[in-house]
């Protein structure tokens, strides 16, 4: 096993082709120790420099609705009357907590994603 720090682009890329050799390892030999060290080094290179960062919970309502096929009518339910869904899509309005939990309740957005302060 000879590990390295990953500290550019080139690293990475080697990085990834000797985890594709030793993904699928098995547990408890020293390829699957290497298997996790480099996940490990792509994972902290990769935060530290292609941060994602705090979602919009509006976008992630939008997402959601994208990805259903919603109206804003279909998010009467969750947020309340026409008036006060389109306040939210349009950032007028933040989101009450009562609105976080029918939202993630009623269409599974992370709550993490409805209570960022984005």
């Amino acid at each position: 096993m000879n590990i390295k720090p990953i500290r550019n682009g080139d690293d990475l890329r080697a990085a990834f082709k000797r985890l594709d050799l030793v993904y699928q390892a098995q547990d408890g030999t020293p390829e699957a120790d290497e298997m996790e060290i480099l996940v490990t080094l792509i994972e902290a290179y990769e935060h530290k420099h292609f941060p994602i960062g705090v979602v919009d919970p509006v976008e992630a309502i939008k997402f959601r609705m994208e990805q259903q096929g919603l109206t804003q009518k279909d998010l009467e339910q969750y947020i309340g009357s026409s008036g006060r869904v389109s306040e939210v899509l349009n950032h007028k309005r933040r989101l009450s907590l009562q609105m976080v939990k029918r939202l993630h309740d009623g269409l599974h957005i992370p709550y993490e994603s409805l209570l960022s302060a984005a």
